[in-house]
This record gives C-alpha cells, structure tokens and sequence, in this order.
C-alpha cells in the first residue's frame, strides 16, 4: 500500500468517515499489520478503553443430530450413526444444573438441525432450563435452527420468536451465518438458510427487543473480498435495526478429532489450510475498522488459541469471550494444547497480561463486575499499545 492511501485511509478513520467496499479491500492487501493493527486499536480504545469483557457461560449442545452435512462441519451426526445423541430434557437440565456452582451468567444452545425432534421440544426445553436456572441468561438457537423450526412447526419465524422468548431466551446464537456470498456459500453449506433468512430472523429478533451477535467464519475457500461483503452486508442491517452487540470472526478449523470412527467430515480440509494467526489479526483489525457501528469485537479464544486471542486485543478486540469448558462444534484451536477450559482467574490473568483492565458483563453487556488491571508498578507489566 503506498504511503498516500494509508494516510487517506488514517484520515478518515480518525475522523470518524465509514469505509468503504474498496477501502476494505486495500486493508486486506496491507502487510502492514503493526500498522493495521495500531490503527483498529484506536478504534477500540476510542469505543472502550482499556476494557476487555469477557462473561462466566458453557456450552450445552442438546443434540448433534442434523439434516445437513456442510463441508466445514465435523459436529453433525445421522441418526443411527454410533456417536449420534439427543438429550432427553432432563439429562439437559441435569447437565446444566451441574455447571450452575461457578457463578454462571450464561448459557449458550447450538443443536443439529434434527429430523424427528418436535417443535415443542425446543421451548420446553427453555422453560425447564430457565427454572431450574433463573439466574442464568439463555442464549440459544443460530438463526438456521429458528428456520428449521418454522418447517417443523408449521408457524412463522415471529410466532415463534415469541414463544422462545416467552420460554426464557434471551439472545439468539451469530451461528449460520458463515460466509454470505453465493460464490462462497453454495460450496460450503448444506442447508436452506442463506442471507435472506439469517438476515429476516435477525432483523424480526431485534424488533422483538433482542440484542444478538454476528459471526463471520473465515479462513477456509473464501477470498478477503467475501470477508468484506460479510462485514458489510451486516453493518448495512446493523444500520436499520442497531440490534447486534458484537461481532465475532470465528476462524475455520481442520477436523484434527473426529476421524476416530474412519470418517472425515470435514470436506473442505483436503485443500484448504487453516488462517495463520497473522491473518487472522488482519481479519480482526479490518473488521473493527469496518464495522463502525457495532459496539464490540469478540475473539473467541476455543478457536484461534490463547496467544492469538492476546494478541487480537490489540488488533479491534474488546471481547474474550468466556469460561468454555466443552466446545463440540470445533476443535482446539491449533491442535497444540488450547484448553477446553478458562476460570474466571485463568481469565482475568490473561487479559491482564495483555495489557487490559478485565470487565466481566452478562449477556446484554451489562456489567456484572470491574477488576483491577495490570499492576502499574511492575516494569514487565504489559501495558495496551499506545494511540
């Protein structure tokens, strides 16, 4: 990039001007990334300090049953294969009321898209969770699950957004989104639910009153302008609705795990490789940059590991997700040891030896508490890039 475009571009980020189709795809062509990275800090500081979020929450997938088989994925079962399984509601509830003695604040519901599970199965569900865990937001279902509950159903979307957040649900998933380009998608997702009706279910959650998280799951057969588009048709719903909280590049993964059984799910790993963790700071840089009217930028340390996950806090991020303890629908990170599980300590001292002052939220963002940061005192304290 020559030096006239990078002050233009420095200018208009600086002065608060949004950036354009093009001026997204000249970041991605940088390979300037201390500079790219410096320049989305200041964006993220001028949005939230010093401050990285972060919330107590567990994963809780009911069943890996699913109609589809998307290339990338390597979670989905068929019924009747041998590590297929479905929750009965109280082995649900059993397990999540198992997790309730660490102060939990959140509890997060992805599914397979199950053939022969009815719909009320999915509300009650909610009911008997919320009750046996009041104090626990839920946030359940991608926005593909609410479309396939509108096959099942017979009902609409709205109908039965109404009756989930009757049940208890707080926030939809980001999941199914992906990428959204055709060019893209078409050979990367095994299911109905494209732009149209991601976007319809996110836009009718957030007239309802929910606030929800985008995804954009990068690195696999996409293209830097793919990733752009993504970012950018969100930020266009973003400006009609004001409805998401956070955006969360989720970085693709190879199936390093599930070959125990002989099969290979993962379709596309055969000629893809995964996002090198500069990359994957440019991805979180250059979407802070773009999606200027979206509060916060999670890194999702399960799936980029916990150094590149540092790292992204001073690259956009403001937001290192939670205490996961068992995450099925991807694998570690890097396959080199990335835990299964961060206590509320593991990360508070993580995003203090980043350099940040941690801030634990709920899931609207709300904050629950504030913690001291990095003991200034301490000359190898580390301390947030300067801007």
């Amino acid at each position: 990039m020559d030096l006239g475009l990078k002050r233009e571009l420095e200018e208009k980020v600086r002065a608060g001007v949004r950036l354009t189709r093009e001026d997204g795809i000249a970041l991605y062509e940088s390979d300037d990334l201390a500079w790219l990275g410096g320049l989305a800090h200041e964006v993220r500081t001028r949005k939230n300090g010093d401050v990285v979020h972060f919330n107590v929450n567990r994963h809780l997938n009911m069943t890996n049953v699913c109609t589809a088989s998307c290339a990338y994925c390597s979670f989905q079962r068929k019924p009747g294969e041998k590590d297929a399984y479905t929750m009965r509601i109280e082995e649900a509830v059993k397990l999540a009321k198992a997790m309730e003695s660490e102060n939990l604040t959140e509890l997060h519901i992805v599914n397979g898209l199950h053939p022969n599970l009815p719909w009320r199965y999915y509300p009650r569900s909610l009911r008997e969770l919320k009750a046996a865990l009041p104090d626990v937001s839920l946030k359940a279902f991608t926005a593909t699950e609410i479309h396939h509950f509108e096959t099942i159903s017979g009902m609409s979307a709205s109908e039965i957004l109404d009756e989930l957040i009757d049940a208890g649900l707080e926030s939809l998933t980001g999941g199914g989104a992906e990428i959204f380009d055709w060019e893209v998608r078409q050979h990367i997702v095994d299911h109905r639910t494209h732009w149209e009706d991601w976007s319809r279910i996110h836009r009718l959650a957030h007239e309802k009153g929910l606030k929800t998280p985008a995804t954009m799951l990068y690195g696999h057969i996409e293209e830097p302008r793919h990733r752009v588009d993504h970012v950018l048709r969100l930020r266009e719903l973003q400006d009609e609705t004001g409805g998401f909280q956070v955006f969360i590049p989720l970085r693709y993964q190879h199936d390093f795990v599930d070959m125990k059984d002989g099969k290979v799910r993962n379709r596309l790993q055969a000629r893809t490789q995964m996002a090198t963790g500069a990359e994957a700071l440019k991805t979180f840089a250059v979407s802070r940059l773009l999606f200027d009217n979206v509060p916060h930028v999670k890194v999702f340390w399960v799936m980029h590991g916990v150094q590149t996950a540092q790292l992204a806090l001073q690259h956009g991020a403001d937001d290192m997700d939670g205490s996961v303890v068992e995450y099925k629908i991807t694998h570690d990170a890097d396959n080199y040891g990335t835990p299964n599980k961060l206590t509320r300590e593991d990360l508070l001292d993580l995003i203090r030896d980043a350099g940040f002052r941690p801030v634990e939220r709920n899931t609207r963002y709300e904050i629950i508490r504030e913690y001291d940061g990095p003991d200034p005192e301490r000359r190898e304290s580390p301390q947030p890039m300067r801007v």
